[in-house]
């Protein structure tokens, strides 16, 4: 189950960053994401905090932790970042997410059983999208139809993979503290909980957030349980990681603003409005209406119909956790552990409900990717504590129905990998031309490069002719990833999300490209240090390069690249 499942889950990745006839191929989203993540490992390799798609800031509000790690890797062993990343890094991360989901969840339930088939559902776990495609156009697709991500993309947010692997050893270790009383595992699991704010900031706050709930639980329990840790230990853990969060966390962030804001139901209404998600229209201008207009005995019934769309889309075979769920809080058997998890399931739900990341709205969704994790888990534990119930082990009814759930589960991560990853070509590429010129430019000594900025317009016009060149795929920090070089402003869509005021620089940007004043132009490369030029052809200033006071220093059938003469 974990071979087949690393498998299915690497796939995503390792076909990108590869050498082809065509240049460099990049399926999926490692267009913009994976090549972000290789343009901050880079920077981070070479010992630089700055932001490299902005240069002469320092990188903030973002965690760092799992570039950082494999700046490490590129250091000590000097192979590339684009190796590491879309190769070697993927299946050692899709191996470890199984080993310890099936570690945990055994030493949890001491079941063989329910870990094997929560294993399973933590690798093919998906949404009913498929159905909705499969009812409209007679195809197999929408795995973020409801907004959410599901198991078979979750290496390309490896982030996020990383922050699962700290939060299962967190909970492993908790088990061993409460089978041993060791308290070097007490220690452990804040280590572990406590360095997630830097590696994926949403699991730090929902960690932190699910210790709090287990000792505000502990304070409120009006009867001894003997499955909870005592309040003192709880508390000494909780401390930890909150302490080493704040020490990991303010060094990178202590000038940051919360970039929450409050957006009651902007998923609901997104997922109905727009085309690309499930996209009932007619739904949606009704919902909306009835809440413009303070119809609210029309408006709450809608609202709630959009939520169990919502919730039962994205969940799909994993509603099985329900049952789990509700049997532990019928039958008041929550622990420790059970009341992490279900703390984590629902803070996961409720914050992008009210809360969107300012600039871009639909990142907060990442907050529900660790509901769907953990429902995972216990979707796995309730199919097996059903069957038993049912007394269906051993029989052919239990195999039937194991096949069928099988046969349910897996159209997403089967639809996922044909119709996105396993395609020959690529929807994004850098070409063999562009490699030869950010080659170049990496051997160039440092200093600040000009890209120019991200033409929309030309990038909807190319999506006809795939694969499209980096520079027409999205706003990307392809030229810092490849060259090495802090870049004046790229990659839009990445300072958006980390709160640089990346508009104004565009601005000045576009300015200095269409002025005619000799000086002004001069005085922008100037003030800006400004030391390279890189343009794709036929990109250029309306002023000439000796008026700007350039000298081409590399050319070739695609680009030139222009050094700015001091």
């Amino acid at each position: 189950m974990i071979l087949i499942g690393s498998i299915s889950w690497s796939i995503p990745l390792v076909k990108s960053g590869i050498l082809h006839d065509y240049g460099i191929g990049f399926w999926g989203p490692n267009g913009h994401d994976g090549v972000w993540h290789i343009s901050l490992i880079n920077s981070l390799a070479d010992g630089s905090f700055g932001m490299p798609i902005f240069a002469g800031e320092k990188l903030t509000n973002y965690h760092i932790g799992f570039d950082l790690l494999v700046a490490f890797m590129v250091r000590i062993t000097s192979i590339s970042a684009t190796t590491l990343y879309f190769q070697i890094v993927p299946p050692v991360l899709a191996i470890l997410i199984g080993v310890l989901t099936y570690k945990f969840v055994f030493l949890w339930q001491k079941d063989k059983a329910k870990a094997y088939w929560s294993v399973f559902f933590v690798y093919f776990g998906g949404s009913l999208g498929w159905v909705t495609t499969l009812l409209r156009d007679g195809t197999l697709g929408g795995e973020s139809m409801f907004w959410s991500q599901q198991a078979v993309s979750t290496l390309v947010n490896p982030p996020f993979t990383l922050s699962l692997i700290f939060i299962l050893a967190g909970l492993i270790f908790l088990i061993k503290y409460k089978n041993h009383r060791n308290s070097h595992f007490m220690i452990l699991v804040s280590l572990f909980f406590g360095s997630l704010i830097q590696i994926k900031a949403h699991a730090g706050v929902l960690a932190i957030g699910g210790l709090l709930t287990v000792l505000l639980w502990q304070s409120l329990s009006k009867r001894k349980n003997t499955t909870l840790l005592r309040r003192g230990v709880v508390l000494k853990v909780l401390s930890g990681t909150i302490l080493l969060s704040l020490v990991l966390f303010l060094p990178l962030n202590s000038g940051s603003s919360s970039l929450l804001v409050w957006q009651p139901f902007w998923f609901l209404e997104t997922m109905m409005g727009l085309t690309d998600r499930l996209g009932w229209i007619r739904f949606h201008s009704a919902m909306t209406t009835y809440k413009m207009g303070g119809i609210w005995w029309k408006a709450i019934p809608a609202y709630i119909i959009a939520f169990l769309i919502f919730w039962y889309g994205n969940l799909g075979t994993r509603l099985l956790s329900e049952f789990w769920i509700a049997k532990k809080i019928v039958h008041k058997k929550l622990g420790d552990i059970e009341i992490f998890i279900l703390s984590i399931i629902c803070a996961g739900v409720v914050i992008p409900l009210f809360f969107v990341m300012e600039g871009t709205p639909w990142n907060t969704i990442q907050f529900f990717y660790y509901s769907l994790f953990f429902l995972s888990i216990l979707a796995g534990i309730a199919f097996v504590e059903i069957s038993r119930k049912l007394k269906l082990q051993k029989t052919i009814k239990i195999r039937l129905i194991e096949i069928a759930l099988i046969l349910l589960t897996i159209p997403t991560t089967y639809a996922t990998l044909k119709n996105d990853y396993l395609p020959a070509r690529p929807p994004a590429k850098l070409s063999v031309a562009e490699i030869e010129a950010l080659t170049f430019l990496e051997s160039q000594p440092d200093g600040v490069v000009l890209t120019y900025p991200f033409d929309e317009y030309a990038a909807k016009e190319a999506i006809k002719n795939p694969p499209r060149p980096l520079y027409l795929y999205e706003s990307t920090a392809y030229v810092s990833a490849f060259s090495g070089k802090p870049v004046h402003v790229e990659d839009e869509v990445n300072l958006n999300i980390t709160g640089y005021d990346w508009k104004t620089r565009r601005k000045n940007v576009m300015k200095f490209l269409g002025t005619l004043d000799e000086k002004e132009a001069r005085d922008f490369l100037v003030e800006n240090s400004i030391s390279y030029i890189y343009w794709v052809k036929p990109q250029r200033a309306k002023l000439g390069e000796s008026q700007l006071g350039l000298a081409r220093i590399f050319e070739n059938e695609e680009v030139d690249i222009y050094s700015v003469i001091k």
